[in-house]
């Protein structure tokens, strides 16, 4: 037991901690105030307090509990939302209402709830850490697989189907030791400490998002990284509600730390309302929320990035597919920066700590494809998507800077795009994948190699753009060539017509693959049959004033059962029309 020495927000030091070690959790004074070591000095321990300080003097008693911050894990994760420190505010607020009080204390899984264990194991199986013993249907789209806790290893002593609760024993484990384990549906996890796997593979294969802009053009492999910076009011949160959404993953993990909390109100709302295309239910679903707004202490922001991406882990040991969206990691980083000033640590650039890219190097570093612990050979993914809010959309800070060296995947939104109301914002000349290279197999073999040679022409055609925009804007459009003319209105429609995507309009707020692919390929065949008609002569604005050019801009809008019927009729009238004006340009 310690005493309280200083106070100074949410930093507490406390001397006569002998006893205690780094990362260790403590309570702190009568109301019992959640807390973290982050360094010793001696007996003496700096503390980050969890909740709010006021009333905390010298004199104060500290007690460690003996062990690191740690998450629940077990039935009831889902659709359940905690704050940074894995509380459940549902929970809290039948405790004590709208307000959080300080030092409440409420267990992260519900311990009365009994659940439905169907063993898949049986006496006398030998069985390690990880291997699964049962399942439990937590919700009606997702099994939630009961595994051995991880460094255990023996023979099943006993196991019982039936309904337990999350700390009842369903089966016992006999060591090679000899000594009897119970277990139960419910392990612990410290989580600053990434959960093991077997193998991390080179991610092979593209996480569908339906977002045409990022699945053709900036893909993110399943097991990736990738990051969404963006100005005020440029998408950031449009674009991962449509990834959590859309996805094409079994669990969504959403932080939000940090971001005001309104904007976590808007998730709140619209996530129970928003329906999983793939099941019919709602999204809530196969969802965990962490609430960590920015008026909540900002110590717990700093912990909740940790806490979601350890519940992700958990469920990608399962072998599922898993996206982790934190919302927004430049918050995340002030609270860093805010407990690095009060510790007197030396700053780096504009102030945050010399190590934030170490810090958001392991944050990112958690994600990835791998091979489950456990005997039997299963596979899971872990996604981490984080949003970067950089002051004044200035990409050159150093959470943009240090989060760019690290993601494999950068999706730059533009203020610029948003203000025209062409969305998704972002913007195709500062944005980049890693990933097309690993990607190309799975695109050859599943829609053709046609698709990873129109992207690159698709990419060429906007970059050429971007250059004969400032030839125009000296000399102007008409003095182009009838060539670049022709490359102008194929950017203008790759822009307008495929890029461009209505989120809250149903038939556009999600394309699969083969659509996007017929979708591009129309607009490809326009340009070559436009060309090989200006060889013949042909006019441009007879060329532009085709029908057709009505049916391609309109094609995103096809019903899903009939586009491919559709897109055919399109392209046989484009041929049509555009055969005829060459035609005619022959004969002048």
């Amino acid at each position: 037991m310690g005493k309280i020495v200083k106070v100074s927000g949410p930093l507490v030091v406390a001397t006569g901690m002998q006893d205690a070690n780094m990362s260790d959790v403590v309570r702190v004074g009568e109301q019992r105030l959640i807390g973290e070591i982050l360094n010793m000095n001696g007996d003496s321990a700096s503390i980050q307090v969890y909740e709010e300080t006021s009333g905390i003097g010298p004199g104060a008693e500290v007690v460690t509990t003996g062990s690191p911050l740690s998450v629940e894990l077990g039935p009831g994760l889902l659709e359940n939302i905690y704050d940074g420190i894995q509380r459940p505010l549902e929970g809290i607020m039948q405790i004590c209402g709208a307000n959080i009080k300080r030092g409440v204390e409420v267990p992260a899984l519900n311990r009365e709830r009994k659940w439905d264990f169907v063993a898949t194991a049986k006496v006398g199986d030998k069985v390690e850490g990880g291997d699964i013993i049962g399942t439990v249907q937590e919700t009606s789209s997702t099994v939630h697989k009961i595994m051995v806790p991880l460094g255990m290893s023996g023979t099943i002593a006993s196991i019982t189907s039936g309904s337990f609760t999350v700390t009842d024993t369903v089966a016992t484990l006999k060591t090679d030791k000899g000594a009897v384990q119970n277990l139960t549906m419910m392990q612990k996890w410290p989580v600053r400490v990434g959960r093991p796997y077997k193998k991390k593979y080179p991610p092979h294969v593209p996480l569908s998002t339906g977002q045409r802009v990022i699945d053709t053009m900036f893909p993110v492999a399943k097991g990736g990284t990738a990051a969404v910076p963006g100005p005020f009011g440029a998408g950031k949160t449009v674009v991962q509600h449509a990834m959590a959404k859309w996805s094409d993953v079994d669990i969504v993990v959403y932080i939000g730390c940090g971001e005001r909390g309104n904007e976590m109100t808007d998730v709140l709302r619209e996530f129970p309302e928003l329906i999983d295309p793939r099941t019919g239910e709602t999204l809530m679903k196969r969802t965990v929320l962490i609430a960590n707004t920015s008026d909540m202490p900002v110590a717990a922001r700093e912990a909740s990035v940790y806490t979601g991406i350890t519940i992700g882990e958990y469920f990608r040991d399962m072998g599922y597919d898993v996206a982790v969206i934190a919302d927004s990691t430049s918050r995340w980083a002030e609270a860093l920066r805010e407990m690095s000033g009060r510790l007197e640590e030396m700053p780096g650039e504009e102030g945050y700590p010399a190590y934030l890219a170490s810090r958001l190097a392991q944050f990112y570093e958690r994600a990835g494809m791998i091979s489950c612990m456990g005997s039997d050979d299963r596979q899971g993914s872990l996604t981490a998507i984080g949003a970067v809010s950089p002051p004044g959309g200035d990409l050159s800070e150093p959470v943009s800077q240090g989060t760019m060296r690290i993601v494999k995947v950068f999706w730059s939104l533009d203020s610029s795009l948003a203000y025209r109301r062409h969305f998704p914002a972002i913007n195709w000349l500062n944005s980049h994948s890693l990933y097309i290279d690993s990607l190309k197999p799975w695109y050859d073999e599943h829609l053709g190699p046609q698709f990873a040679k129109r992207r690159e022409w698709a990419m060429a055609v906007l970059q050429e753009e971007s250059s004969l925009n400032e030839i125009v804007q000296l000399v102007g459009k008409d003095s182009l060539s009838a060539g670049d003319q022709l490359t102008l209105e194929v950017a203008k429609m790759i822009r307008e017509d495929f890029l461009q995507q209505n989120a809250f309009v149903d038939i556009d707020s999600f394309s699969e693959y083969k659509r996007q692919d017929l979708m591009l390929g129309l607009i490809q065949d326009y340009e070559t049959l436009c060309r090989a008609a200006l060889d013949k002569g042909a006019k441009l604005y007879d060329l532009f004033g085709i029908n057709a050019r009505v049916g391609i801009g309109r094609a995103k809008t096809v019903a899903p059962d009939q586009y491919e019927e559709v897109y055919a009729k399109i392209h046989d009238d484009m041929e049509a029309q555009i055969a005829a004006i060459a035609e005619k340009g022959d004969e002048d």
